[in-house]
């Protein structure tokens, strides 16, 4: 007795986030389409819309057009519904990203502000986020969280930034950084959260291994809408995988690491788009470092191809300013691969714009509509 009413608590609550979500991904639907694109009975429809209604994440909006019946209502998520908040933290810079539930970007900014392990790092911080939600009308306590990226290793048992090499921070508490803001904080790796912001807004919900190319060189397992974490969070950790045997020096301290070679800072230490634009007219210094680059990148793609058998996504600074290069990276990476298949598999990332700070607010979004 008690398990089937556990069993039907858990089938309500699955019907009650499933219509949530598709209001959220439609926008302005009726409870008849809500029925007939989920399955489930109008009266069903009907009585998780009204108990959305009364919770305020949902309202009415007038009505929809006729299709020779009575008008239907028009149903909506409330405009007054909490919205999500991404920040990414690097090393000279902080990214925020407003999102509403719909996962849209509503604001997006990117500021220098090195950074240090004080607290009135943190305290700046909180004082720019408190500056960027109020010029968009909204107030801190009025967000659902923030969702913050770092880069380095996020230990979700321990609740601590484990290590990160490029701030010069280990065991650094969640607590500890989450205290200066007035919402709940959730934590994620910046690879992590760029293959999220990839990943869970996709319909096809594949398996990808998403490689961040940015100042420093990240990777994530991204796996039927889940991140691969891995025993000690290391999962995708491909930055630190010796491309050149005793090769160039890695700022972790080793030598011939893949971050050595395929950082962004590889191709400039300036603006990356004025690489690229030199690139585009044929300068022989460019070109020569397109090549140098695209190799060692190569061999890395190919050896995470051969080794997980999935699609690449490259990401990060690099793999948002590539466009049309990427037919490099193809042919280079075809020239390695041992077995004969289209090497269609390497694509550049669909966000090119703040993507960690998007994958960290959507992770927010997420937690929230899970206990919808």
């Amino acid at each position: 007795m008690d398990k089937k009413k556990i069993t039907n608590m858990e089938v309500k609550k699955k019907n009650r986030n499933d219509v949530f979500r598709y209001l959220c991904k439609n926008g302005m639907v009726s409870n008849p389409d809500i029925s007939y694109a989920l399955k489930l009975s109008l009266p069903t429809t009907t009585q998780i819309t009204k108990e959305l209604i009364e919770k305020g994440l949902v309202e009415e909006k007038g009505e929809l057009q006729s299709t020779g019946g009575r008008r239907a209502k028009a149903l909506a998520v409330s405009d007054d519904t909490g919205k999500a908040v991404g920040l990414d933290i690097t090393k000279n810079h902080i990214s925020l990203v407003l999102t509403g539930l719909t996962g849209r970007i509503l604001k997006y900014d990117r500021i220098f502000l090195p950074y240090a392990a004080e607290e009135r790092y943190y305290q700046e911080v909180s004082q720019k986020l408190e500056s960027f939600l109020h010029e968009s009308g909204w107030e801190e306590k009025e967000v659902l969280g923030i969702g913050i990226s770092f880069p380095g290793i996020i230990d979700l048992d321990r609740e601590e930034v484990a290590d990160s090499h490029i701030l010069g921070v280990s065991a650094l508490p969640f607590s500890m950084v989450s205290r200066f803001f007035a919402c709940p904080c959730h934590f994620l790796n910046d690879a992590n959260a760029g293959a999220y912001a990839e990943g869970i807004q996709s319909e096809s919900r594949e398996s990808f291994f998403y490689l961040s190319l940015s100042n420093t060189v990240g990777g994530a397992v991204y796996n039927n809408g889940r991140l691969v974490q891995g025993k000690n969070f290391r999962c995708g950790e491909v930055g630190h995988m010796t491309i050149v045997p005793d090769g160039e020096p890695c700022y972790c301290g080793k030598y011939g690491c893949l971050d050595a070679y395929c950082s962004a800072k590889c191709l400039s230490e300036g603006k990356l788009e004025d690489f690229f634009e030199r690139l585009e007219k044929g300068e022989q210094e460019a070109v020569g470092l397109w090549d140098q680059y695209t190799s060692y990148l190569a061999i890395a793609v190919n050896n995470i191809h051969m080794v997980l058998d999935c699609d690449i996504v490259l990401g990060g600074y690099v793999g948002s300013c590539m466009g049309e290069h990427i037919r490099d990276v193809r042919d280079k990476v075809s020239e390695r691969n041992t077995f004969e298949e289209s090497s269609s598999f390497v694509r550049v990332c669909r966000h090119k714009m703040g993507a960690a700070a998007l994958g960290a607010s959507l992770k927010i979004i997420e937690l929230f509509m899970e206990q919808v």
